[in-house]
C-alpha cells in the first residue's frame, strides 16, 4: 500500500510538473509579446516626442497630456507588466505571478471604470472639452506651444474644418476678423486674412466627433481586442499560479 501510495504521488507530481511546464511556456510567450508590444508603443512615443515636440497637445488645462507622453507612459507601463509576467513564468515564482495578475486586473478595472464614466457623463465631458479647447486656441502660435499649433494646423487641414464650434472662435484669439491659414479652402500665405468665403465653415469638434462615430466599429474592435488580451493574460497568470501550487503540493 505504501508503494502504491508513493507511485500515485509520483504520478501526480509528474502530471502537475508537465502541466506547469506547458502553461509556463505559454505564459512566457504571451508576456514576451506583451513586452515587445510595450517596446513598440514606447518607441513610437519617443519618436513623436523627438520629431513632433508636444504633438496633439490641444488641452490648455493639461499641457502634459500629449500623444507622445501618453504613448511613453503606456509603453513603459506595459513593458513593466510584461517583464514581471516573463520573470514570474521563468522563475515559477508565485509572488511575481500574483503581482502580475493584480497589476493587470487593476488596469482592466481602471479601463472599465473610465469607459463607464465616459458614457455616463458624455454631455458634461462634451461641454468641458469644448470650453477647454477654446481656451487652448489662445495659445496657438505662441512661444513654447509648437505642439498645440501643429496639432490645430493638421486637424483643420485634414478635417477641412475651422475653430472648435465655429470659425468665429478665432476672432477672439486674434481680436480681428482673421483665422489661421490652415482654415483656408486653398492654402496660401496670409490667406486667413481674406474674406470668410475662402475659409472652411465646418466646426472641428463636431467634425472629429462625427468621424469617430463613423469609425466606432474600429474603435470598438480595438477596445474588445485589448480587453480579450488582458483577460487572456489574467487567465494565464491565475492558471500558472494554481499549477505552481499543485506542483508544490504533490512534489513536496
Amino acid at each position: 500500500r505504501l508503494e502504491c501510495s508513493g507511485a500515485t504521488s509520483l504520478k501526480r507530481c509528474g502530471m502537475a510538473r508537465a502541466c506547469l511546464q506547458a502553461v509556463k511556456y505559454l505564459m512566457f510567450a504571451f508576456n514576451l509579446l506583451f513586452w515587445l508590444g510595450g517596446c513598440g508603443v514606447l518607441g513610437v512615443g519617443i519618436w513623436l516626442a523627438a520629431t513632433q515636440g508636444s504633438f496633439a497637445t490641444l488641452s490648455s488645462s493639461f499641457p502634459s497630456l500629449s500623444a507622445a507622453n501618453l504613448l511613453i507612459v503606456t509603453g513603459t507601463f506595459v513593458m513593466a507588466i510584461g517583464f514581471v509576467g516573463c520573470l514570474g513564468a521563468i522563475k515559477e515564482n508565485k509572488c511575481l505571478l500574483l503581482t502580475f495578475f493584480l497589476l493587470l486586473l487593476l488596469v482592466f478595472l481602471l479601463e472599465a471604470t473610465i469607459a463607464i464614466l465616459f458614457f455616463a457623463y458624455t454631455d458634461k465631458i462634451d461641454r468641458y472639452a469644448q470650453r477647454d479647447l477654446k481656451k487652448g486656441l489662445h495659445l496657438y502660435g505662441t512661444q513654447g506651444n509648437v505642439g498645440l499649433t501643429n496639432a490645430w494646423s493638421i486637424i483643420q487641414t485634414d478635417f477641412r474644418c475651422c475653430g472648435v464650434s465655429n470659425y468665429t472662435d478665432w476672432f477672439e484669439v486674434y481680436n480681428a476678423t482673421r483665422v489661421p491659414d490652415s482654415c483656408c479652402l486653398e492654402f496660401s500665405e496670409s490667406c486667413g486674412l481674406h474674406a470668410p468665403g475662402t475659409w472652411w465653415k465646418a466646426p472641428c469638434y463636431e467634425t472629429v466627433k462625427v468621424w469617430l462615430q463613423e469609425n466606432l466599429l474600429a474603435v470598438g474592435v480595438f477596445g474588445l481586442c485589448t480587453a480579450l488580451v488582458q483577460i487572456l493574460g489574467l487567465t494565464f497568470a491565475m492558471t500558472m499560479y494554481c499549477q505552481v501550487l499543485k506542483a508544490d503540493t504533490y512534489c513536496a
